[in-house]
């Protein structure tokens, strides 16, 4: 371990209020100003499986990104998987998982010059396994910076909440990071927000605006979620959603609803409808995917010609049973990670991180 190692906590007010999307752009900076830095999620709740290995989805994110080489035991070292919580209760471990994490800490932080540890949630996640973000940082004897949702009374509220937690810990919160803060309302925000916690003593280290294309899912994620069966290739699984269009329209109309970058749910006996929306894409060489893709309701398939005539476009298709209305209020109400392959959006979460986040001033207070 370097003698001048620096180390970072991140964590949340809320789940999802961007706490991994602002962690990659910080780590992206970091990577500027350091010549070795390493990655840890102590404590992960949602996972995927990498050879025999439970690993958290950020954890892989980052290895994936970065071309991290350190071990996956290492940067994910607890994995909180079904029944985890129950068996706890019924047999506390404190101090097996603190040694497994103190272990992979130690493995980490060899020959590097920068460890950025990454939460789950706020800051009294995991407290019912003594495994809060609060003790983890305790424990490794890190500095927190929450990252806290754009807005002024509840977020400052949330904060100053979650800060009482990590104070009980005896935990410095070093400062916050204001995210997904609306565009008409930047200045406001950002002026009454930093007012407000600087007065109190927390220094404010960047204020993002809200980006919507960060926002849009690819196809795949839609796809994914919606769980319906898959009736083209995957050929057009990296198009991107900007917007839904549901077709209970007539098919002059939906030529002016359609917009690049469309998903199109509709039944498939809409015929009309369904040749009016592959105009887009059939004729119009100047437009990449006026329809991203089109998700089939009512549980029936469009007829042979109509779908061998579709599948000509490679647009992704998929047939569901539910209807379109409820289809759409899913997918509005889908929540949207950052992929592995979307490069497009993982440098523009760099750029933001960038512009608007003080990371000097960050390494300067570690």
């Amino acid at each position: 371990m370097s003698q001048n190692l620096k180390k970072l906590f991140i964590a949340a007010t809320r789940q999802n209020d961007g706490k991994t999307m602002t962690s990659l752009g910080l780590f992206n900076a970091i990577c500027k100003r350091f010549s070795s830095v390493a990655y840890m999620k102590p404590v992960g709740q949602q996972y995927v499986h990498v050879e025999d290995k439970k690993v958290d989805k950020d954890a892989f994110l980052f290895q994936r990104v970065y071309d991290l080489k350190d071990d996956f035991d290492y940067m994910s070292p607890i994995a909180v998987s079904k029944g985890f919580t129950q068996e706890y209760i019924d047999k506390p471990s404190k101090e097996k998982y603190q040694r497994v994490l103190n272990h992979a800490y130690d493995s980490l932080v060899e020959n590097k010059d920068f460890l950025l540890v990454e939460g789950t949630g706020h800051a009294g996640v995991g407290s019912v396994f003594d495994l809060s973000n609060a003790d983890v940082s305790k424990l490794f004897k890190t500095k927190v910076i929450l990252v806290s949702l754009g807005g002024i009374g509840r977020s400052i509220d949330e904060i100053l909440l979650n800060k009482a937690v990590f104070d009980l810990q005896g935990v410095e919160l070093m400062g916050v990071i204001i995210n997904k803060i609306q565009q008409e309302k930047y200045d406001k925000v950002s002026y009454y927000i930093k007012k407000s916690l600087e007065d109190k003593g927390i220094p404010v280290f960047g204020c993002i605006p809200f980006v919507q294309m960060l926002n849009n899912p690819t196809i795949e994620t839609v796809f994914e979620k919606i769980g319906g069966k898959l009736l083209s290739s995957k050929v057009g699984y990296s198009n991107k959603v900007e917007k839904c269009v549901v077709g209970d329209m007539v098919p002059h109309d939906a030529l002016t609803s359609l917009e690049p970058n469309s998903l199109f749910i509709v039944p498939a006996n809409r015929e009309g409808l369904i040749m009016a929306a592959l105009c887009g894409n059939l004729l119009d060489s100047d437009v990449v995917f006026y329809v991203s893709g089109i998700i089939f309701t009512g549980g029936k398939e469009p007829h042979d010609r109509v779908l061998d005539l579709i599948k000509r476009t490679h647009i992704p298709l998929m047939l569901v049973q539910e209807d379109s209305f409820n289809i759409a209020t899913k997918i509005t109400n889908m929540l949207v990670k950052v992929g592995v392959n979307e490069s497009e959006k993982i440098h523009k979460i760099q750029d933001l991180v960038e512009e608007y986040v003080d990371v000097d001033g960050i390494c300067e207070r570690l």
